[in-house]
């Protein structure tokens, strides 16, 4: 895990000569000419558009879609407010919670008869707990103070308090199972949620379809998952099955992406299709549980690395290297230098729709793919590309200035999305990797907890903000009509390695200096002696 955050975060985006994951501070050389199949974009929507915070809010559900969760401010107030604003343990500022005691914060997470707690912050104390307590434990405290503080347990108790409190336990379980369905899948969670939800429906019969369609909806979310993980497995196991060694040229490899897709449209909303339905499976606390450090204040757990279960978003990192992988092996495959330069620039066109879909990873990925060394040295091969189509993605991706240029049409696909009139308009995914650095660094710039012990509260609003926003945007269902063949082929193909993308680049365009030429004869050593 220390090495995929290693690689992760010193990525920004590659330039001529770098592999995916490094650091580079130089600019891309690729640009975007503005697509004429799509004609809202995201620049001008970003012209066009009011402000995030001139939005008007919506009302919310009984479960808020995460756009309607936090205002400018930080977080909603307006909803189910305490009316106990000088908690013991708690320190507010301006009516806005800042600091408290980890006890005090697990008491204002419990309902009790007069209260419930403000939706944004069971989102926000339900992800970041996580950086003081495992999940089971909170939900060992939770259910204790349900059963205890509420008589759950007593038999004689009032029926018409039970009553009214039962419905907000059961909605507190509800978000739970539905936000961090992840959570239970450790038999402990799983045990004691079915244990208090027993004791809220043992009384009414509503409560009880309520609580069993709660419990089958968890756990469709569960198996569902488990298929996931099995499909990524089998497609690893496939596309390593399938690699062969290169020889001095692939020629048993005929098909190529312009043989499977000649649509570099059709391309970009397939791809598009992976990255939604890989975004959907993250969790959101992989992304608090991806930095877990062990608690100062903790001195009897020595498990806490267990909490570091980031299946999901280190598989959604691997599909942007793989896709800059098979990016440069398409274009390195070809023997002459004209199906090159056009491998070259169909991956600008399908860069273009991306971006014009509002998928930044794969765009960024196929950037990343062209920047590779192997593929940046091929220069007769550039030559006959048009260099006039690379400025504006040039100007768009360029890393300087903290990626400014991106965080603006990012902004702009992002209120797009707000006032989408049609389902394709709603699609924002993000460049994953600078989002897992913007919030590691968040992470790191603030400390967990204040000098009297207290939970800096401050620090996770900004967290669950971060975090919520992506929630939105994982959401979406992808409108673009499923290519089975495309699809297959974009997660299966086989992909050189980088020495065998070097020697592919070497026989294309014979080496230019010593290094090089001692370089090609190893690899022609190494490689095809293995045949």
């Amino acid at each position: 895990m220390a090495k995929f955050l290693a690689k992760l975060l010193g990525c920004t985006l590659p330039s001529k000569g770098a592999s995916p994951m490094c650091e580079s501070k130089s600019h891309s050389r690729v640009g975007l000419k503005s697509s004429t199949k799509q004609k809202t974009t995201i620049l001008s929507t970003l012209a066009s558009e009011k402000s995030l915070s001139d939005c008007k809010k919506e009302s919310m559900p009984q479960t808020p879609p995460f756009s309607a969760m936090f205002d400018s401010s930080g977080y909603n107030r307006n909803l189910y407010q305490s009316a106990e604003d000088s908690c013991g343990g708690l320190y507010y500022h301006d009516n806005n919670l800042l600091s408290g005691s980890l006890e005090a914060l697990i008491q204002h997470l419990v309902p009790n008869v007069d209260y419930y707690p403000d939706r944004t912050y069971i989102f926000t104390f339900l992800l970041s707990s996580r950086l003081f307590m495992h999940p089971y434990e909170l939900m060992a405290k939770v259910c204790h103070l349900c059963v205890e503080h509420q008589r759950l347990s007593d038999p004689s108790g009032d029926k018409n308090q039970i009553r009214k409190i039962a419905p907000k336990i059961l909605q507190l379980l509800t978000e739970w199972t539905e936000t961090f369905p992840y959570d239970f899948r450790d038999e402990r969670m799983m045990r004691n949620l079915k244990d208090l939800a027993h004791r809220i429906a043992s009384g009414e019969e509503t409560y009880r379809k309520n609580v069993q369609q709660m419990i089958q909806c968890l756990i469709r979310k569960l198996a569902a998952l488990s298929q996931y993980e099995e499909v990524l497995a089998k497609i690893s196991s496939t596309s390593t099955d399938r690699l062969t060694v290169l020889k001095t040229k692939p020629q048993s490899i005929q098909r190529d992406i312009i043989t499977v897709c000649s649509d570099p449209y059709t391309l970009a909303q397939q791809l598009t299709h992976i990255e939604l339905e890989r975004l959907n499976y993250i969790g959101p606390e992989e992304f608090v549980q991806a930095f877990v450090q062990k608690d100062p204040l903790d001195n009897d757990k020595s498990c806490y690395s267990e909490r570091k279960k980031t299946r999901n978003l280190e598989a959604y990192v691997e599909w942007f290297n793989r896709l800059s992988y098979l990016v440069a092996t398409e274009i390195c495959m070809p023997v002459k230098k004209k199906h090159r330069a056009r491998m070259i620039e169909y991956f600008i066109d399908v860069a273009r729709e991306c971006f014009n879909i509002g998928n930044f990873n794969s765009l960024m990925a196929i950037i990343s793919g062209m920047n590779m060394s192997p593929v940046s040295r091929l220069k007769k091969t550039w030559a006959k590309v048009k260099t006039a189509k690379f400025d504006v993605l040039e100007h768009q991706m360029d890393p300087s200035s903290n990626f400014y240029n991106y965080r603006t049409a990012l902004r702009g696909a992002a209120q797009r999305s707000l006032t989408a009139h049609s389902s394709r308009e709603k699609i924002v995914i993000p460049f994953f990797s600078l989002l897992i650095k913007d919030i590691y660094f968040l992470n790191e710039g603030c400390a967990n907890r204040l000098p009297n012990g207290h939970v800096n509260f401050e620090k996770f609003w900004e967290l669950a903000k971060q975090v919520s926003e992506f929630m939105t945007w994982k959401q979406v269902e992808c409108p673009f009509e499923r290519d089975r063949k495309i699809l297959q082929y974009l997660l299966t193909v086989s992909v050189f390695s980088e020495d065998a993308l070097y020697l592919a680049s070497y026989e294309s365009e014979g080496p230019e200096n010593h290094i090089e030429k001692d370089r090609w004869k190893s690899l022609r050593s190494s490689l095809l002696g293995r045949v």
